[in-house]
């Protein structure tokens, strides 16, 4: 309709209204053949003569369908962070360093350069070999809406000339996607609202009244309001007050990504390929080569897909199988793909004992019975305490230091939401040190406390007079080939190992096969068999209550279950975090699980897939009398 009346009008308005409803001949918007690019004056003639008459049959047709029934999406990227090639200028004294149209001054201090956008849009931090001329550094970006955090990340330059070296600055995106199914039922409509990447509605279900245009979301105290443009086919609400307004449009079984495990969503029978060779150290296999069963995995995976978008208990989104050093299986979930980082969440605590093990392997004194308080200074600490001193890594990294730290306590002092919402404390070290002590450090009894976890990086930062970006880059991801990666940062500029990484998942399986492996990544020996050994057996023990009813240990870091299956026991050890994010090592079955997930907040769902779909499913999956067989 739209484009026959743009016929109609003089040569300087078509262009006009063609400029704003940019119409697509790809998808037959023009009512002439591309090939046959004419159109006689007869036939214009009868389009504008036919054109109120039908103007007014669609006009009546779309007055009567006033309904908001149906699926509604929008896939949002927040905010523009500075990216593009990096330009770092060296044929004269006076570095410089240009990028998205910004041109800055760089400073130098020995091997140390850096520079800073204007209005903290991003920063950088290098190292540059004069001898080698080797030129390597990282890239800060500033926080935003979603992510509070600045995030650090390795650029990877190469020397285009002389004196001259480019990197590509690819920062990680606040990527938001909101899908909202309206439905009637029982006289009266209802909408649920989903969201992949933070799960911020919690599959609640509205009431959804309208009044016209007007659109009304109600749950539990919780309202929203909408305007729906039927002419348009739009639905603009005001989801989360913080957030920028959406503007939702119709969606179906092939295009809401991010509310279907797959789309099409009739795909719902599972085909097995092995995964692809990302010439990522990986080496990759076969499920049949490597002595597993593809029909459990196929049962667990078509439960996957086949799951109720709208209230399901397995929004997994994704799932990876290692065995014998090989990767077996690598599937994705509801958007999410193998070039596109994953939070972490709690997972990416079990870096920082990791940290400890490079360190040793380099040399480095620290060790369980190292004190902690002593690698910090002199702090001007209010509440002092002699036990303080008595306080060693094994204490932090077994979560068992005796502080005033409870992230499962809302009014615990050293709670991770408090810390961080604490405007007035920048230095979450300070803050965590000078917590009030409860008990003696040590003990069987951990409590879980981020804070914690975080000190451990601290004493690594502080013992190695290395920045924890730098560590990080130079100790474990380039040696065990990491691809892109984003480490979040303190208001102090230095790495949060709290958790909050976001990582690949290719990469976070390489952690589990690392430690399954001994310390040894591709015949490289990077952190020493004795601390493998002493981070993944029983140091403490979480309450059951906490746990699902379930016997919960814990190593350096590591999570320690026994999973029942076939009659028999295994002992596991894992990196966990909230939503259902999963390292998961069988050395009994010389195996390897990643999962990550979008359950957030919903720990007795997400726990789930490891006490019980892991048993139910994979675990079966492997061959007893199996032994490594080629590719």
């Amino acid at each position: 309709m739209a484009i026959s009346a743009m016929m109609c009008d003089s040569p300087r308005k078509r262009m006009s209204r063609f400029s704003v409803e940019r119409a697509n001949p790809d998808k037959g918007d023009f009512p002439v053949s591309r090939r046959d690019n004419h159109v006689t004056f007869r036939r214009v003639l009868e389009l504008c003569l036919l054109l109120p008459i039908v103007t007014t049959l669609l006009y009546a047709q779309e007055a009567s369908s006033t309904s908001i029934e149906g699926l509604w999406g929008a896939e949002t990227r927040l905010g523009l962070p500075v990216s593009g090639t990096l330009t770092l200028d060296g044929t004269s004294d006076n570095w410089k360093a240009t990028i998205a149209g910004y041109e800055v001054p760089v400073t130098r201090d020995g091997i140390r350069l850096g520079f800073s956008l204007p209005h903290h849009r991003g920063s950088f931090r290098g190292r540059f070999d004069i001898a080698s001329h080797f030129l390597q550094g990282e890239w800060i970006q500033p926080g935003g809406l979603l992510l509070d955090a600045r995030y650090a990340t390795p650029l990877h330059f190469n020397l285009a000339s002389a004196g001259i070296w480019r990197a590509e600055v690819v920062p990680l995106e606040e990527r938001l996607s909101v899908y909202v199914l309206i439905s009637a039922g029982n006289g009266a409509l209802r909408a649920v609202v989903s969201n992949p990447e933070a799960n911020l509605f919690r599959r609640r279900v509205y009431v959804v009244t309208q009044d016209g245009n007007h659109i009304t979301f109600e749950a539990n105290g919780k309202r929203f309001e909408g305007v729906y443009d039927k002419l348009a086919g739009t639905l603009t609400t005001q989801l989360v007050d913080w957030l920028p307004a959406f503007t939702l449009t119709r969606r179906d079984a092939d295009d809401a990504a991010g509310f279907y495990p797959r789309v099409p969503s009739a795909r719902q029978h599972w085909t097995y390929a092995a995964p692809i060779d990302g010439h990522d150290g990986w080496s990759v296999s076969t499920l049949a080569h490597q002595g597993v069963d593809r029909e459990p995995i196929a049962k667990l995976i078509n439960r996957i897909l086949q799951a109720d978008p709208t209230d399901s208990s397995l929004r997994i989104q994704s799932l990876l199988i290692a065995r014998h050093g090989h990767l077996l299986l690598e599937e994705y979930f509801y958007g999410f793909s193998q070039d596109r980082v994953h939070d972490m969440r709690s997972a990416g605590k079990t870096f920082a004992p990791v940290l400890v093990g490079l360190a040793r392997a380099q040399g480095s004194k620290l060790g369980p019975t190292t004190p902690v308080y002593r690698h910090f200074g002199e702090l001007p600490l209010k509440n002092r305490d002699a036990r303080k001193e008595r306080m060693t890594l094994l204490d932090l990294m077994t979560m068992t230091a005796g502080n005033a730290c409870d992230d499962n306590d809302d009014a615990s002092p050293g709670n991770e939401d408090r810390m961080q919402s604490d405007g007035q404390k920048m230095d979450w070290y300070s803050y965590t040190l000078d917590l009030p002590m409860l008990k003696e450090p040590g003990g069987e009894n951990a409590i879980y406390c981020s804070g914690d976890l975080n000190l451990v990086g601290g004493v690594v930062a502080a013992a190695s007079h290395v920045w924890l970006p730098e560590f990080f880059q130079d100790r474990l991801a380039q040696p065990l080939q990491f691809s892109r990666y984003y480490l979040n940062l303190m208001p102090n500029g230095e790495a949060y190992m709290g958790g909050g990484a976001y990582v690949e998942p290719r990469d976070q399986l390489k952690l589990g096969q690392l430690y399954l492996s001994g310390g040894v990544w591709n015949g490289k020996r990077l952190v020493g068999v004795d601390w493998v050994r002493d981070s993944t057996v029983l140091h403490a023990r979480f309450s059951p209550e906490s746990s699902l009813g379930q016997e919960h240990g814990y190593g350096f870091g590591w999570h320690l279950h026994t999973l029942k299956s076939g009659g028999k026991a295994y002992k596991v050890f894992a990196a966990e975090g909230n939503g259902g994010q999963f390292i998961l090592v069988v050395p009994a079955l010389d195996m390897v699980i990643g999962i990550t997930g979008g359950a957030y907040g919903e720990f007795s769902q997400w726990y789930k897939w490891e006490l019980e779909l892991v048993p139910q499913f994979i675990i079966p999956s492997v061959k007893r009398d199996h032994r490594s067989a080629p590719r």
